[in-house]
């Protein structure tokens, strides 16, 4: 897709708005995790060299369009000072008398981070004032949030109307990592996807089954494409409705698209009774409940995994978290680095297969560690990012 990059700009002197993802998890008040701090930091530097005059817009947790001191932004001027190592100013408001003030006060190469986004209403309601408002803080607009590029709120999409608009260096990246997997992908192409239900990733199916040659199956969608076959997985994790599972594997049957499933598995009677977990074919479930892809299933889908030319990591095989289940996902994860150092790409979808692969050590070893969530998700459904679209020329 056409878009404007930042490479060869002029932003000397310029008020450059920057939409960046800073939506981190707190702690008691602390940053838990700097993950989306540090990918911020590529694009800011780039400008602060540039001599442009930076303002950060984001948005932390879910306010309601009402300011809440516990999810303002101000912790996260000094993470980024620290990483950037000059100094970030910090204004109480982003739009109005405040942030007006500060942005006045900038000089060529300051960074300022406005107040989060969302404790106005007109943020999420993409309203035309509100976006007018944050517009008029600035001379060029930069997205560089593409975690939060679904969302077609003021700060995402409706400002990218009103300005000179670019995709930042995060988001140029995230967009080219993520179109090469529907774009003339080598083969062999194949999805590792898990998760929890299938229903929630029907649409990553059936757009994915136009371009891979396999999937391998993992998590609480497993166990209910296994109960769809008429498979018994005891208390296991699945969904009440097995039609999706049944279409999604008549479709892949037509189009020649293997679906690897588990032949055996990680149980336990419960899911807290860790102590108790142990292997068992599938078939032979019983009551105990389904935590993990078993060694079998690993070994045959990292057999899969390591012959691939082009792999996307869609969700982990188990209750990663645990490290009585760690096991499925964690070779998974070094088949995928094995493939990834004999030449494939491979793109680790946002959410929890990100958290996985950091978790279990082999996010720096695959091609792009995707930053969304539900972004990521809807592009590989093959569906419109509003924030991405607003940036096309």
């Amino acid at each position: 897709m056409p878009f404007r990059g930042l490479h060869g700009l002029d932003v000397r002197g310029k008020r450059v708005l920057v939409r960046e993802d800073l939506n981190v998890p707190l702690r008691d008040g602390a940053i838990a995790d700097y993950t989306r701090v540090d990918a911020a930091i590529a694009t800011l530097r780039l400008l602060h060299a540039g001599g442009a005059r930076t303002i950060v817009l984001s948005h932390l947790g879910r306010p309601d369009g009402h300011a809440d001191p516990r999810l303002s932004l101000a912790p996260l001027a000094p993470a980024l000072a620290a990483r950037l190592g000059f100094p970030v100013a910090f204004a109480r408001d982003c739009v109005g008398e405040a942030a007006q003030t500060a942005v006045a006060a900038l000089h060529d190469g300051d960074v300022l981070l406005l107040e989060n986004v969302r404790f106005h209403p007109g943020e999420e309601r993409n309203d035309p004032q509100f976006a007018a408002a944050l517009a008029r803080l600035g001379d060029l607009y930069v997205n560089d949030a593409f975690g939060t590029a679904h969302r077609a709120h003021a700060s995402t999409e409706g400002v990218a109307h009103l300005l000179p608009a670019y995709a930042g260096l995060l988001m140029e990246a995230e967009l080219a990592a993520l179109e090469r997997l529907t774009r003339d992908p080598a083969e062999p192409f194949v999805c590792a996807i898990g998760g929890a239900k299938v229903k929630d990733k029907i649409g990553v199916f059936t757009h994915l089954m136009e371009h891979v040659t396999s999937f391998c199956v993992g998590g609480g969608m497993a166990n209910t494409f296994l109960a769809a076959r008429g498979i018994d997985v005891g208390t296991s994790l699945r969904d009440d409705d097995l039609q999706p599972a049944r279409t999604i594997d008549a479709l892949a049957t037509a189009k020649g698209v293997r679906l690897h499933l588990p032949t055996d598995a990680v149980v336990a009677p419960r899911f807290d009774a860790d102590a108790d977990a142990h292997v068992v074919p599938i078939g032979a479930i019983g009551d105990a409940m389904i935590l993990d892809i078993g060694p079998q299933t690993a070994a045959a889908y990292a057999d899969v995994l390591v012959r691939a030319r082009t792999i996307v990591f869609n969700g982990p095989m188990g209750v990663y978290e645990k490290p009585a289940y760690q096991n499925g996902t964690r070779t998974i994860g070094a088949a995928i680095a094995r493939a990834t150092a004999a030449g494939a790409v491979s793109v680790v979808g946002g959410g929890d297969a990100a958290a996985a692969a950091h978790l279990l050590g082999f996010a720096d070893s695959v091609t792009h560690v995707s930053t969304g969530g539900g972004a990521t998700l809807e592009f590989l459904e093959g569906r419109v990012l509003p924030g991405v679209a607003a940036l096309e020329t």
